[in-house]
């Protein structure tokens, strides 16, 4: 079965930076769009970037090229590099896929906060 797992969230400083990452399996991984989005309590969750199979990319304008989102067919594994980390940046993370229905990671805490 389709399986997606983030990981590489924590609290990091103002300025900082972090990469997150997503393992993914029981799918054909080279031949999908991948999606990272976040959410923070009371909010709806936000799509930040996406990725096709052939590495073409779509980020939300309000990222400013703070963040970079990347694939590794060799891993089945999506990546989202977030520099200059802001307190505003504060939210679960999530990947998705969308094949015939929508997946969902577990999500990852993301904490910026001095």
């Amino acid at each position: 079965q389709v399986q997606l797992v983030e990981s590489g969230g924590g609290l990091v400083q103002p300025g900082g930076s972090l990469r997150l990452s997503c393992a993914t399996s029981g799918f054909t991984f080279s031949m999908y769009t991948m999606d990272w989005y976040r959410q923070v309590p009371g909010k709806q969750r936000e799509l930040l970037a996406r990725i096709t199979g052939v590495s073409s990319t779509y980020y939300t304008d309000s990222l400013k090229g703070r963040f970079t989102i990347s694939r590794d067919n060799a891993k089945n594994t999506i990546y989202l590099q977030m520099n200059s980390l802001r307190a505003e940046d504060t939210a679960v993370y999530y990947c998705h896929l969308l094949m015939g229905r929508d997946y969902w990671g577990q999500g990852t805490q993301v904490t910026v906060s001095s």
